[in-house]
């Protein structure tokens, strides 16, 4: 994949991304966006659950997160993605566009559909699917708790539990985890927390979502969605379930299910792509709850929530402006000009080892990526052979520039020009030898 080193993020929110009265101005003005995509997704999940989700979340008086998950779980979902949908439709009709789209849980399947995976009559099908599997086969009770700590603490807290089916859930950043389990163990780990100083909060979720409770749910989901079709990505996606970008090859049918049972890394997601060039984020929903965790892991960076305000018009119209436009213009400051650069001294050049040199960066990607070191050797191929996707070679070039002092990566740097060990190698070398 060639990226510039500026990127831009859509975030694609889960769960908890429900705000009472979202978008309920454009869709009372008769909004065509709003509606056909509302419509359409009421029209699946009318045939396939027998209920819709505009008349419950556009009605006088919304109810409240608390409220539609006790009464109504299935249409809090909904009501998530198709908010997430709508609003990345809304933001392209205004000519913006984002470079990566990363969806955290449930948002992935936005993120996909978003990207082209499944037309919307699809992708509403696998969500609707995805309810009733989990309504059918989770019976489980278990729940999930947020735990204001990082993945240290918060595995050390699982640890003194040591139930089977406690585990750590989600990763959201250096101060807040989610461990999902049964309701006794959940009880349990509040308890510990709070003996700890650890504050807690039970989420609003109807299932323990990504732990191996719902393995059955996985495989009834798999099958079920299996035969909807899927199409080649428009945009790339990363994943933080799978650590890695999708790709058209993939079984989405079995991923997206795997989904129910793997944990969520998003805080070394956000690090990575931040790493190949993210500077510019985007909630692609209801809310501030990613863009939050985003400029808490990397301050300086620009984030725009546009349905966090109380007018979504102008806040979609703030957020499509900073994506048209991500280095310029009111969203973001333009970096000062620099100051002419006075005449280069004259420096003899280095003398270089190769052999020495690939030695030491064989030692680093081994280290790195945990495989032995005889597999690198020059033209062995870093992602189609060894699984070392773009992101990951863009953080490994970025150790390596760390390493060996090579200074700030060209403006015009492309990972996929790098597609072997030899070549980066030689990229050290030549960053050296000056």
């Amino acid at each position: 994949m060639n990226r510039e080193l500026h990127m831009s993020v859509a975030l694609f929110p889960g769960q908890g991304a429900y705000r009472p009265g979202t978008l309920a101005g454009l869709w009372e003005r008769g909004d065509d966006t709003v509606r056909d995509t509302y419509e359409e997704i009421d029209a699946v999940a009318k045939e396939k659950l027998g209920r819709n989700v505009s008349s419950t979340v556009f009605r006088p008086s919304p109810p409240s997160p608390a409220t539609l998950l006790a009464s109504a779980p299935d249409t809090l979902q909904l009501a998530v993605f198709t908010t997430s949908v709508a609003t990345h439709r809304l933001l392209a009709e205004r000519g913006a566009q984002a470079s990566v789209h990363l969806g955290h849980s449930l948002g992935e399947l936005a993120a996909l559909t978003c990207a082209g995976a499944y037309d919307l009559a699809d992708a509403a099908a696998v969500l609707c699917e995805r309810i009733s599997v989990l309504r059918e086969h989770d019976t489980s009770g278990g729940a999930m708790l947020a735990l204001g700590c990082g993945r240290e603490r918060a595995e050390r807290v699982v640890a003194l539990i040591d139930h089977p089916a406690l585990v750590l859930a989600v990763d959201n950043s250096a101060g807040q985890t989610v461990v999902s389990g049964p309701a006794d163990a959940i009880a349990t780990a509040a308890g510990i927390a709070a003996q700890l100083g650890i504050t807690s909060t039970q989420l609003r979720s109807p299932h323990p979502f990504h732990n191996p409770l719902l393995a059955e749910a996985r495989r009834q989901l798999a099958a079920r969605i299996a035969p909807l079709r899927t199409r080649p990505l428009t945009v790339p996606v990363y994943s933080p379930i799978l650590g890695r970008f999708y790709r058209d090859g993939d079984d989405l049918a079995e991923l997206l299910a795997l989904h129910l049972v793997t944990p969520v890394d998003f805080r070394t997601s956000v690090s990575a792509l931040h790493a190949a060039g993210a500077r510019e984020f985007v909630e692609i929903g209801a809310g501030r709850v990613l863009t939050a965790l985003v400029t808490e892991a990397l301050p300086g960076v620009h984030a725009v929530a546009p349905l966090a305000g109380r007018d979504d018009e102008a806040g979609l119209a703030t957020a499509a402006e900073g994506l048209r436009d991500p280095l310029g213009g009111d969203a973001v400051a333009r970096p000062a000009a620099a100051a002419p650069a006075a005449a280069p001294a004259q420096i003899a050049p280095v003398e270089v080892d190769r052999d020495e040199l690939t030695g030491q960066v064989r030692a680093l990607y081994a280290e790195a990526m945990e495989y032995p070191d005889e597999v690198f050797t020059d033209d062995v191929l870093l992602e189609a052979d060894l699984g070392i996707d773009s992101v990951k070679q863009t953080e490994l070039l970025s150790r390596l520039g760390d390493r060996f002092g090579l200074g700030v990566p060209p403006a015009g740097l492309r990972v996929a020009d790098y597609d072997t060990f030899g070549k980066v190698v030689d990229f050290v070398a030549a960053g050296i030898a000056p």
